[in-house]
Parts: structure tokens; sequence; C-alpha cells
């Protein structure tokens, strides 16, 4: 499987946006899916999405971007956090 990107967006591109990461990067990795996290402003991502296969977002980003966009928020509540891997890990194989 090829090494899939992954472009995570929050409001300054610092806090939630890592938190996130981390936490996909190890459920990838758990899953044997091998993963490129890239983390960006919400303001960012339309300018970066092309080279991404799907964006997680933690704050509101245009959904008109031709990529998969996931909400982040259970990453951060921990509501629906696996039930959220799960669909990315879909997509990701897909």
């Amino acid at each position: 499987m090829r090494k899939k990107t992954i472009l995570i967006a929050c409001g300054t591109a610092v806090a939630t946006s890592t938190v996130v990461a981390v936490a996909i990067e190890e459920a990838m990795q758990e899953r044997g899916i091998p993963v490129e996290i890239r983390q960006c402003k919400a303001t960012e991502v339309r300018s970066l999405a092309e080279d991404a296969d799907l964006v997680v977002a933690t704050t509101p980003v245009p959904d008109d971007i031709g990529k998969p966009v996931f909400k982040g928020l259970p990453f951060l509540t921990g509501i629906g956090r696996d039930a959220l891997i799960e669909e990315i890990a879909a997509a990701l194989k897909a």
C-alpha cells in the first residue's frame, strides 16, 4: 500500500491538530496503514488539499475541496473516537 497523506487542520496548525495528528498516526500504524501527516491552518486547507488523500479538521473547513473531510472533534472529546478511526482507515484503504 502506498503511503497515504492526511491533512490535519485546526485554527492555528499547532494545538488541536497536533493532538489529532498523533492519534491518527498511532492508530494507522497499528493497522499497518502507512501515512504521512501534514498539519495546517483551516484557512490553508483549500490550497494544500490537492496533495492529500483526506482531510481531518477540528474546525470548519470548506467541504467542496474534492477530498473526504472528517470532523476531528472525536479525537478531542473521546466520544466516537474509535468509530472515526475506523472510518478514516476505511477511506484510506478504498
